[in-house]
């Protein structure tokens, strides 16, 4: 089996914790090279640095658009065709939220088969 890939192994270590997101492509918003729309919050950890040179990126799961915002780590999305994982960022009313639900809200983004939802382990 192989190690993790960086971002993997990165984004894993916030599964289950509440984190602290700057949303810079709030819901509504498009975006600006490639001209879809963000029908959730799309945004980052300040200060965490990913592999891919930026900080570390997050959908928080909530259509009102926000530019900050804390939320529960619920899952990762762990990209096959690059290293560029994501985390799954809801609020506290949302916490069970099903990874149907997940693949359906992160859709205007992420292809089917070119992904899975990383959760952590149960107790």
């Amino acid at each position: 089996m192989n190690a993790p890939s960086p971002s993997l192994h990165l984004a894993r270590g916030y599964l289950g914790r509440r984190v602290h997101l700057r949303i810079d492509r709030p819901a509504g918003s498009t975006h600006p090279q490639h001209g879809f729309d963000y029908p959730v919050n799309y945004g980052y950890l300040p200060g965490v640095p990913a592999p891919d040179g930026d900080n570390l990126d997050a959908y928080y799961l909530n259509t009102d658009p926000v530019t900050e915002t804390e939320g529960l780590c619920v899952a990762v999305i762990h990209r096959y065709c690059d290293d560029d994982d994501k985390l799954v960022i809801v609020d506290d009313s949302d916490t069970t939220i099903s990874d149907d639900e997940i693949h359906q809200r992160i859709a205007f983004q992420e292809l089917p088969g070119h992904y899975e939802i990383i959760r952590a382990p149960a107790d």
